[in-house]
């Protein structure tokens, strides 16, 4: 898939690129980055340099995860989103705010735009969202974008190697007032 570009009224949702590697980089360098999400910590130039040369641009060839960097007006990097396919209709979103960057709704912002689109123009009908037990920043802004948090997975995530807990959501293009490409049932209370 060719990769695209998403505008919301504060933000530009774009792939990130060679020249955001030291933007990226210097990001990632907060500790609760590094702690709640499964970049590499120690995080070096290498990782970086990867990412924005590979990963992201494998990611969006091969229809396989759609990764955005979140930017301002001025250009300034204020976090990361992907979204990864699971299974046929399944997308899993994660994200990180830059630490100058939290409490101001831009993670929740492009979710919101980054779902609308992945249930549109990919045909996925479910989006999960999944954080280690604890990361209560993380369930915040699920909870904010409409996610439902169905409950707990025991051993749910492998976080640097360590089995952790993790709180698991989901969102529904119902949730947002979109069509789903499939029938959906829900079960009867």
């Amino acid at each position: 898939m060719e990769p695209v570009t998403l505008t919301t009224d504060r933000l530009l949702l774009r792939p990130v690129g060679p020249a955001d590697t030291d933007a990226v980089y210097a990001a990632v360098q907060d500790p609760d980055i590094q702690r709640w999400t499964t970049v590499p910590s120690p995080y070096l130039p290498e990782h970086a340099i990867g990412f924005t040369e590979q990963v992201v641009p494998d990611g969006w060839s091969q229809g396989s995860m759609f990764t955005f960097g979140l930017f301002l007006g001025g250009g300034e990097l204020a976090g990361m989103l992907a979204l990864t396919m699971r299974s046929l209709g399944t997308a899993e979103i994660g994200f990180w705010a830059a630490k100058e960057h939290r409490g101001h709704g831009y993670v929740v912002e492009a979710a919101l735009a980054a779902c609308r689109w992945v249930f549109t123009a990919v045909g996925v009908d479910r989006v999960e969202w999944r954080a280690e037990v604890g990361n209560h920043a993380s369930r915040a802004v699920a909870q904010r974008a409409g996610f439902t948090v169905e409950g707990t997975l025991r051993s749910g995530v492998n976080n640097k190697g360590v089995r952790r807990d993790c709180w698991v959501g989901s969102l529904l293009p119902s949730d947002l007032g979109l069509p789903s490409t499939a029938p959906y049932l829900p079960a009867r209370s």
